[in-house]
């Protein structure tokens, strides 16, 4: 069970890491403006439920 957690972690950790290097590439191009684009926030939200998904479906199995 300890290694069904760990590779968990790993994924999470994983996706985790890819969402905030997007996040970091899109700031340094963006045209210096400070508001947040909502169509990227709702990319980020949907993003985070599919992670909680995925987290929950391996859970659950």
């Amino acid at each position: 069970m300890s290694s069904f957690r760990a590779s968990v972690l790993l994924i999470a950790v994983f996706f985790l890491s890819v969402l905030m290097d997007i996040a970091n590439g899109e700031k340094t191009t963006m045209a210096s403006s400070r508001w947040l684009d909502g169509k990227a926030i709702d990319q980020g939200i949907a993003y985070f439920l599919m992670l909680v998904a995925l987290l929950v479906t391996f859970l659950v199995h």
